[in-house]
């Protein structure tokens, strides 16, 4: 039960960094594409972070070298693809209904919700098994 509420609350963290980036990218960029822009933007900064809090509180991940941490980088960034897309498609569809900021964004910490919830098993089984079983 600790481990999920450690969980939800660092999940709950990026998604506020996530939101927070697209919300500054808006300010700062208002050109054609300044919603893909940000979304893109907040998502970088999300994932970077979630990255860093889950292999430290949740996985209690250490790599061997740079090379061996870049590439367990590489491969969550992969496994997040998919929960991106729900948490992108969710995000997007609260824009087209409803034209507002607030539930924009409001689609985008559910669609990050959903995207996590898969996420934490994608990265349990894949990702980060081999630090799991050496704990």
């Amino acid at each position: 039960m600790k481990l999920w509420i450690t969980y939800a609350l660092l999940a709950a963290l990026a998604m506020a960094a996530n939101i927070c980036g697209q919300d500054l990218m808006l300010m700062a960029y208002a050109g054609p594409f300044a919603l893909p822009v940000s979304v893109a933007a907040g998502t970088g900064v999300g994932l970077i972070l979630k990255y860093v809090l889950d292999k430290k509180f949740i996985f209690r991940f250490r790599a061997s070298s740079a090379a061996h941490d870049g590439a367990t980088f590489v491969l969550y960034t992969m496994m997040g693809l998919a929960t991106t897309v729900i948490f992108w498609a969710t995000e997007a569809a609260f824009q087209a209904v409803f034209h507002t900021d607030f539930m924009r964004y409001l689609g985008a910490a559910l669609g990050l919700t959903v995207g996590y919830l898969v996420k934490y098993n994608l990265d349990k089984n894949y990702v980060f098994r081999n630090a799991l079983n050496a704990s």
